[in-house]
């Protein structure tokens, strides 16, 4: 990232973080899990729908519930195509991915999906934010 930080209400901040996750999501190493690398690649996604949100006006609770997210950018009169909407799976790697024990360890068609998902959703939320739907305006 180049430059400086910008105020947290500023949806391009957001943005810079879900652009910072998804980086951190394609960063394998030895001794790195998938799992942890997914639970980054779920954090990117959450990023950019709040981004998206934030540039709409709208609220939105401290959750990491992907699918939620994308219903309150819907209910806002924005447009969500089907393969963002499918990101609503990612939520799955916000908790149990991170613990031992509380899943299975993750294969890697599964992690590159979720790599590849959340992808799909920075670079909507880039359009939405950048040069697509205005904002809308809230009551």
């Amino acid at each position: 990232m180049s430059g400086g930080r910008l105020p947290p209400e500023d949806p391009r901040e957001w943005l810079n973080r879900a652009r910072s996750s998804l980086i951190r999501a394609r960063l394998e190493a030895p001794g790195v899990y998938l799992e942890d690398l997914a639970f980054d690649a779920q954090q990117a996604a959450e990023k950019a729908i709040k981004a998206v949100l934030i540039h709409r006006k709208v609220r939105f609770p401290a959750v990491h519930d992907v699918g939620r997210l994308l219903t309150l950018v819907e209910e806002s009169g924005g447009a969500v195509p089907e393969p963002i909407r499918r990101a609503a799976g990612l939520t799955r790697f916000a908790v149990a991915a991170r613990y031992p024990g509380l899943g299975e360890p993750l294969g890697r068609e599964e992690y590159e999906e979720a790599v590849a998902l959340a992808a799909a959703v920075v670079q909507w939320a880039e359009a939405v934010v950048g040069t697509g739907q205005p904002p809308a305006p809230r009551a």
